[in-house]
């Protein structure tokens, strides 16, 4: 059992759109990831994915609307939504995903 610094951890991703593992827990990855511009649309087949922002702004593009959120605050994307992740400048992101095989 060790603690995990989020700083510390932010401060080691050096290439943005890059997921870093910082733990596991039950069957959940802990991933952190710094987003710069705008990725794909995308979707999530399979599992809900929560986003937690650690430091900037995400903006999440929904086909129909935009959702902004800010540091110290999470949202759950739920699968099956099309979806667009941006870091307004740069962002960094904890993500809960499941685990894969």
């Amino acid at each position: 059992m060790e603690k995990i610094n989020l700083q510390t951890e932010a401060e080691l991703i050096q290439e943005p759109w890059n997921l870093t593992t910082v733990g596991k827990i039950n069957n959940h990855t802990i991933k952190m990831i710094k987003l710069e511009g705008e990725f794909e649309w995308h979707t999530h087949e399979d599992e809900d994915k929560l986003f937690m922002v650690i430091e900037g702004v995400l903006e999440l593009q929904m086909r129909d609307k935009t959702i902004t959120v800010y540091p110290n605050e999470f949202i759950i994307v739920p699968k099956g939504v099309e979806n667009k992740p941006a870091g307004k400048e740069k962002a960094t992101l904890m993500i809960f995903e499941p685990m894969r095989d």
